[in-house]
């Protein structure tokens, strides 16, 4: 493996480990403000005010450092396809903290997930050698990667103001492609920034150039959003569901990005393509498979009990007619219940 790209792994192993557990983390802090307020799924922002989410954003957060300066040592198809050791510290983490029974074929799917990852690892390509912030904007200005981001960006305001306010609640793959697409166009614009602030760094100043900024600002924009609806998919439905179905998204959209833009796979030969993508599909068997035997979220009910719809009986007098009566009334001992009760709705 080469020298940069070891650093990049190694980097990239313990941002897993330090996100794997944020997701647990936040999802315990999502839980304990959604008991005493709006939930975060239907717009409500008192987690804010639990310090256990606090905890969950800050180990995150870290996760998220060395994963950002993990992209300056290594490529993106190097990078992000091990985030998937991040859903087996998660999966773990909620069999003990969140009582989401990891069953042995969910085992058999993280044993998967380590060994995809091990194929990629093994055959990843070197990371391009780039001198400037120009080199980069002129990567993201080419017109295969314009399109590209016009289309992400299109997708994205779909899924935003049509089909998250029909069908976020029930649809997981709403919020999740929400996070997955616009997460593609993060990763770039990080690894742009990364790679800009390791030259500054070596004595090559990259911000007095106005691109350094503008892949800031695309960087800042799309956390943002990315945070905000992968709140909602951690809020909304089961951990062990929403980690390997963001994991499988986010990682075909970025490897698909980072392949039009910095063009990855240039100069590999076809074996280590192929190698590296039936590593890919070994870690989405093994998500695939982690996700299939969890037990899904129980329905969440804001009171201590949900009252039903009165009941309400048919009666028949002794002349024959019929009476209605609900449940609340008492019954009158001249009349007998026959046949069938109805419900209001």
């Amino acid at each position: 493996m080469y020298s940069s790209n070891l650093i990049g792994f190694i980097l990239a192993c313990v941002s897993s480990a330090f996100i794997g557990s944020s997701f647990v983390i936040k999802k315990k802090g999502l839980k304990r403000a959604g008991a005493s307020g709006p939930r975060a799924s239907v717009g409500g922002y008192g987690y804010l005010l639990e310090p256990l989410w606090w905890v969950g954003m800050i180990t995150m957060i870290v996760g998220e450092i060395a994963n950002f300066v993990a992209y300056i040592y290594a490529p993106a198809v190097l990078v992000t396809p091990l985030g998937a050791l991040s859903i087996i510290v998660s999966a773990v983490l909620a069999h003990f903290m969140l009582n989401e029974k990891l069953q042995k074929m969910g085992i058999m799917g993280c044993l998967l997930c380590i060994v995809g990852s091990t194929e990629i690892v093994l055959h990843a390509p070197e990371e391009r050698t780039i001198n400037s912030v120009e080199e980069i904007w002129e990567l993201a200005t080419q017109t295969a990667f314009l399109l590209y981001t016009a289309s992400a960006i299109a997708v994205a305001l779909v899924l935003i103001l049509y089909c998250a306010p029909r069908y976020g609640q029930t649809n997981i793959m709403v919020y999740i492609g929400i996070c997955s697409v616009i997460g593609s166009l993060t990763v770039m614009s990080v690894k742009a920034l990364g790679i800009a602030i390791k030259l500054t760094f070596e004595g090559v100043n990259q911000f007095k150039y106005f691109q350094a900024w503008v892949f800031a600002m695309v960087a800042v924009t799309c956390i943002i959003f990315q945070l905000n609806y992968l709140n909602m998919a951690l809020d909304t439905f089961n951990t062990a569901v929403v980690s390997p179905i963001y994991y499988a998204l986010f990682t075909s959209f970025t490897i698909l990005a980072s392949a039009i833009m910095f063009k990855d796979y240039s100069g590999q030969s076809a074996s280590s393509i192929a190698s590296e993508l039936c590593g890919f599909i070994t870690v989405l068997s093994g998500t695939t498979i982690l996700h299939s035997t969890r037990e899904p979220d129980p329905p969440f009910i804001t009171d201590l009990y949900t009252p039903l719809s009165p009941k309400v009986s048919w009666h028949l007098q002794g002349n024959g007619d019929m009476w209605k009566q609900k449940d609340e009334d008492g019954q009158s001992p001249n009349f007998i219940a026959v046949l069938r009760s109805d419900y209001f709705c």
